[in-house]
C-alpha cells in the first residue's frame, strides 16, 4: 500500500525523518515556508551527542559528512563570574564526546542527501483540515494543495498541526535571551575573545548572565540571558539597536567591561528571542494519521538537547514506520509511547538546566553540572 506521507518543516527533525525514510526506500515530501536553504541564517553552534543525536546520523547514514563538519576545540568550557575571573576551565582535549558543528552545516548535510524535489520550499502552509480515516487536506498560501494520509508536524515551537492533536500552547517561561554577534573577534574584540576563550564561556550570576560560544571564522556568538517580565522586551525597541544594547546592557553595570563589550561593541544589532516551554509533560492521545517531532512536540528551555531530540525523533519516528510499512497507525502509536517519556525527563532536564544558570545557586550550580556531567552547549 503507498502511503502520501507529508513532513510540515525542513528543520533538522523533519529532514533527519526524511533522509531516514528515503533510505528505506519510502516516499515522503517535505513541505517549508522558506523559499530556498538560504533564505535565513540558521543560528549558531550545536553539541550533538553520543545518544541522541549523533544515533540519529548514523541511522541515517550521514556520520562521515557529520565528522566533517565539526569544530574541533569547541568543547571548551570556561564559566566566569561578573568580574571576569576564571572559576572554571575546561579544556577541550577531544574525548568530550560531544562534538560542535554549525547548526547551517548540519542542516546542509541533511538537505543534500535528499534527491531534488522530495522538499518542496516555498510552501507555507495556511491550513489543514481532517478528512477521515486519518487523511489530511493541507492548503499553502501560493494556492497549492495536497491530500496526504500521514502529516508529521516538525514545525517548530508554533506549530500549525499540533492542534490537530494538542491544545496546549508555548508559554513564555520568564527568562529572554539577548542574540549579538561579533566578527573578527582576536583583532576586532581583543579584551572579549580572551575572555570567551576557544570554545563555550558562561558569566553567570541569579538572574542574568552572558553565555557566548567562538564559531569557526573567528565568530563570538553570545546570548545575554535575563529572568524579566514579558514587558521588560517591550521597554526598548529592538529594531533601534544602539538603544538596545544601552538598554541591555544597563542590566549588567558594573561588569567587568570584556563581558559588557560582548553587548555594546557587538558587530550585530541585538535581537531579542523571549523563551516559551510547552508543559513538561506535554502528550496527546492517539490521532489517525498526524503526529510532532522536535519543539512541536516538546518545546523547552535551551539547554543543549533541543536539536538533538528534533534529530532523534524523526530517526525513531521514520524506523518505526519502516518497521510496520503497512500500518501507520501502529507505528505511530509505537513511536508516541516512546517519545512521551523520554520529552518528559529531558524537559524537566531542561528546566533545571536553566535554573542552574540564572537560579540563586548561579555560577555555581552551573559549575557542578558541567563538572558532573558532559558539557553544555547553546542550541
Amino acid at each position: 500500500m503507498i502511503v502520501k506521507i507529508a513532513i510540515i518543516g525542513a528543520g533538522l527533525g523533519g529532514l533527519t525523518l526524511a533522509r531516514v525514510l528515503r533510505l528505506h526506500n519510502i516516499d515522503a515530501t517535505v513541505y517549508e515556508s522558506e523559499v530556498s536553504p538560504a533564505e535565513r541564517t540558521q543560528g549558531g553552534q550545536l553539541d550533538i551527542h553520543e545518544l541522541d543525536g549523533q544515533v540519529a546520523l548514523a541511522a541515517a547514514g550521514l556520520t562521515a559528512e557529520f565528522q566533517a563538519i565539526i569544530h574541533h576545540g569547541a568543547e571548551a568550557t570556561r564559566v566566569l563570574d561578573s568580574a571576569g575571573v576564571v572559576l572554571f576551565d575546561e579544556p577541550d582535549d577531544g574525548t568530550g564526546g560531544r562534538p560542535e558543528v554549525l547548526r547551517g552545516d548540519l542542516r546542509r548535510i541533511l538537505i543534500d542527501s535528499l534527491p531534488t524535489g522530495m522538499i518542496r520550499w516555498g510552501k507555507k502552509l495556511i491550513g489543514v483540515e481532517p478528512l477521515g480515516d486519518g487523511r489530511h487536506g493541507l492548503r499553502f498560501a501560493d494556492g497549492s494543495a495536497s491530500i496526504s494520509d500521514l502529516v508529521v508536524g516538525a514545525d517548530g515551537a508554533w506549530s500549525k498541526i499540533r492542534p490537530l492533536v494538542s491544545s496546549a500552547t508555548p508559554e513564555y517561561v520568564g527568562t529572554t535571551f539577548v542574540e549579538t554577534y561579533s566578527y573578527d573577534a582576536d583583532e576586532r574584540h581583543p579584551a572579549a575573545s580572551a575572555a570567551v576563550g576557544r570554545g563555550a564561556m558562561f558569566a553567570m550570576s541569579p538572574g542574568k548572565g552572558i553565555a557566548a560560544h567562538r564559531e569557526a571564522g573567528g565568530i563570538l556568538h553570545t546570548y545575554v540571558e535575563v529572568n524579566r517580565p514579558a514587558e521588560w522586551v517591550d521597554g526598548v525597541d529592538f529594531t533601534d539597536a544602539a538603544a538596545a544594547k544601552a538598554y541591555v546592557s544597563a542590566e549588567f553595570e558594573g561588569w567587568a567591561t570584556e563581558l559588557t563589550s560582548l553587548i555594546v561593541d557587538a558587530d550585530s544589532a541585538p535581537v531579542a528571542r523571549m523563551i516559551h516551554a510547552l508543559p513538561n509533560d506535554h502528550h496527546w492521545d492517539r490521532v489517525p494519521g498526524v503526529t510532532l517531532v522536535g519543539d512541536a512536540a516538546h518545546l523547552m528551555p535551551p539547554s543543549g538537547d533541543g536539536a538533538n531530540l528534533a534529530m532523534f525523533d524523526g530517526a525513531e519516528l521514520g524506523r518505526e514506520i519502516a518497521e510496520y510499512p503497512g500500518d501507520i497507525e501502529t507505528a505511530l502509536a509505537a513511536y508516541e509511547a516512546a517519545l512521551f517519556p523520554r520529552s518528559a525527563a529531558a524537559a524537566v532536564e531542561a528546566h533545571e538546566t536553566l535554573d542552574r544558570c540564572l537560579g540563586d545557586r548561579a555560577p555555581y550550580g552551573l559549575i557542578e553540572l558541567i563538572s558532573g556531567a558532559a558539557v553544555m552547549g547553546l542550541s
